[in-house]
């Protein structure tokens, strides 16, 4: 099998649990971390799927790297080529599909819950999730509108769009590929930012964050585990 390319953004917002994931299904992945200055490749047709991490940049940035991402998300989809998309990894989704990102209302950070829609598509990709409140993780203050041809999957009162599948492609707001180590990397890295937008009620202290990190990582690993399992099955050979 091809490999899954993961496109790493930042250095700490690698690819955690997702990784993990694929391994443990015998999935090959290559990692190509355009923070460290690795080119995006010009076509997709070397793997199985596309994978995009997170980052503290916005996709309406004047980074070179961003149109050539969308080039590629969209040679991708060209192609049948599943690609999934964790918080600014589903932002350049909705932009290279068509869509807009945007400044949310409030910033989203910490462990929050997001409702599954209930329809067919939602029980294809989310199976007894679906039509159920899950529990996730976030980290943004920006988000997504859902573009052409896409379906919103979850949504929570904070951020209406909290994820969108379209054909076998998978984009998330939210951050389900998130370990402890990461989480308690994020609280030191980005306790400012945290601290700064305190008086929202979307918005978690890092000691809260991870306190609740032993009981909330379990569930979180179960929806993350659905979704992903949903998205392999697209993987070409």
């Amino acid at each position: 099998m091809r490999p899954v390319a993961i496109f790493r953004h930042s250095p700490t917002e690698g690819p955690g649990y997702f990784a993990i994931f694929l391994e443990r299904h015998g999935i090959p992945w290559r990692l190509i971390a355009v923070d460290a200055g690795e080119p995006v490749p010009a076509s997709a047709e070397a793997y199985s799927g596309l994978c995009f991490m997170g980052g503290p940049m916005s996709v309406n940035d004047p980074l070179p790297w961003i149109d050539r991402v969308c080039a590629l998300i969209r040679d991708a989809s060209a192609k049948e080529i599943p690609v999934i998309g964790h918080c600014l990894g589903g932002q350049l989704m909705s932009k290279a599909m068509g869509g807009e990102v945007t400044r949310n209302p409030v910033k989203e950070i910490g462990w929050g819950e997001a409702l599954a829609e209930q329809n067919d598509l939602a029980r294809h990709w989310l199976g007894e999730f679906a039509g159920r409140s899950g529990t996730v993780f976030q980290w943004h203050g920006e988000t997504f509108s859902i573009p052409p041809g896409a379906t919103r999957l979850f949504a929570n009162a904070f951020c209406a769009n909290q994820a969108f599948v379209c054909g076998p492609h998978l984009a998330m707001q939210c951050h389900v590929e998130m370990t402890p180590e990461m989480i308690a990397t994020w609280c030191t890295q980005w306790a400012g930012e945290a601290g700064a937008a305190a008086d929202q009620p979307s918005v978690q202290n890092p000691e809260r964050m991870k306190g609740e990190t032993a009981a909330r990582l379990p569930l979180m690993r179960s929806l993350a585990d659905q979704l992903y399992s949903s998205w392999i099955k697209g993987l070409k050979a």
